[in-house]
């Protein structure tokens, strides 16, 4: 029997060249496991075939749980709160500049764009350069991005600050760079927890942030009231600086035998990814038409102001509770289940939502329903995505399956503010998001969530 040395993402074992094997997981920050894999290519073994797992460094240093967990859910509550209440500057945006609601939904759908297709980029740069630096550089476009969406004075200004800087800045300070954190210093059986308590900060932070922007507006008015979020998001560099993963300190980052290339020509050629990003798509495009659309849909229909603020902050609110729910039980049953259920069950409370005499009472009992499955799916998606293929390519591979969410968030912003100003209705884009989490609900069901198989490594002459 023939028998090496082999390494993957930090484990060492002497193993069998044919047969699969069972290693010591070392970690930490947890007791021993044990953990089955399969043969992965020799140390030092040049011109792998697609798909080797890279080695990501045998005696990496790990940050914390407990710090990563604090510190990247003070930022994803900064970043995703002040975003989840943008909304609530339509009217008074488009009442104040004389501007159409499709030149503001066209400018948040830029906005959601260019998050997701720059969270591609921003994955790769923290994924070879560590999320410490990307935070920073997103910290301070995010400021920049609300001074302009402040004080831009004509509709393209307004979509390069809104759109193409915030977006700019969201793809830097939002989920894919911090579950790139999570991936790297939290062992496997409780990744998916810890996605969940990432993204449960997320929906804090919008329970949180959205009744004070509406306080803010009605106080200081629009502009001040951004100038002010302006200032909050610098908040988010101190707090980057206690995720500065110490391996990435001195530039060198993570040694990875498979290429940036690689990665991506075998996520796309498997169909399980394709799958999970088919169904994310539908995820962007019916949690931003709501966010965005539902304060002016509430208006439109007599209610106050305060009821669509209530309204977001309560989806935010119960969203603690589901995407932490979503964390926990993924790590208990299959993640592609959680995924099914969530978009079908969406589909189900809009349906019913639109049945029912509105009212302040039927609002918030619908926010608090939606809220539970609002950003629940982030934490499976992801996870699916860190189970399948690893974590040496998870921030990038995060976002190619973001960039999809995104697109679906492009369309049901812009498609809302375009349909509304041709029928003076949002009907037609509701019963859209209904169909599409129907479809979503039975995409993710042939998902397969085991590591894929690889080839065998070459053997050494």
């Amino acid at each position: 029997m023939d028998l090496s040395e082999y390494s993957v993402l930090g484990f060492t074992a002497i193993v069998d060249h044919c047969n699969l094997l069972t290693i010591k997981q070392l970690d930490v920050n947890t007791a021993t496991t044990e953990t089955q894999l399969l043969p992965i290519a020799r140390l030092g073994t040049r011109g792998l075939p697609i798909g080797y797992i890279p080695e990501m460094s045998k005696h990496a240093q790990r940050l914390s749980i407990n710090q990563i967990l604090v510190c990247g859910a003070a930022i994803v509550t900064l970043s995703m709160g002040i975003r989840h209440g943008f909304g609530l500057w339509l009217q008074p945006v488009t009442q104040s500049q004389n501007w159409s609601r499709e030149t503001f939904a066209f400018a948040i759908a830029i906005q959601n764009l260019v998050w997701g297709f720059s969270g591609i980029f921003a994955g790769m740069l923290a994924d070879r350069f560590g999320a410490f630096r990307v935070i920073l550089g997103g910290s301070v476009l995010y400021a920049l991005g609300l001074v302009g969406m402040a004080y831009a004075s004509s509709a393209l200004l307004f979509s390069l600050t809104t759109g193409v800087l915030i977006g700019l800045a969201q793809a830097g300070t939002t989920y894919a760079i911090v579950y790139g954190v999570i991936g790297r210093n939290v062992p496997a059986n409780r990744r998916s927890w810890a996605m969940g308590i990432a993204a449960a900060a997320g929906s804090f932070g919008q329970f949180l942030m959205v009744p004070t922007e509406g306080l803010l507006i009605s106080n200081l008015g629009w502009q001040q009231a951004l100038v002010v979020l302006a200032f909050a998001s610098l908040m988010m560099m101190p707090l980057a600086a206690w995720l500065r993963e110490p391996h990435f300190r001195d530039g060198a980052g993570h040694f990875r035998e498979q290429s940036i290339m690689q990665a991506v020509r075998e996520a796309f050629r498997y169909r399980s990814f394709q799958l999970l990003t088919a169904g994310y798509f539908v995820c962007g495009f019916q949690v931003v038409f709501i966010g965005v659309h539902m304060p002016s849909y509430l208006k439109d229909h007599g209610l106050s102001p305060q009821v669509a603020s209530y309204s977001l902050a309560l989806i935010g609110l119960f969203n603690v509770f589901g995407t932490y729910a979503a964390g926990v039980l993924g790590q208990h049953m299959p993640k592609k289940n959680i995924l099914a259920f969530i978009y079908l069950t969406r589909a189900a409370v809009i349906s019913v939502f639109l049945l029912v005499p509105l009212s302040p009472m039927t609002v918030y009992v619908f926010s608090a329903v939606m809220g539970l499955l609002w950003l629940s799916t982030v934490p499976p998606t992801n996870a699916v995505v860190a189970q399948i293929f690893g974590v040496a390519h998870l921030s990038m591979l995060s976002g190619f399956v973001f960039f999809s969410h995104q697109i679906g968030s492009f369309m049901g912003v812009w498609l809302g503010g375009f349909l509304y100003d041709r029928t003076g209705s949002y009907d037609i884009v509701w019963y859209i998001a209904i169909a599409l989490g129907v479809l979503a609900a039975l995409v993710n069901l042939p998902v397969k969530e085991a590591a894929i198989i690889r080839a065998p490594a070459p053997q050494a002459g």
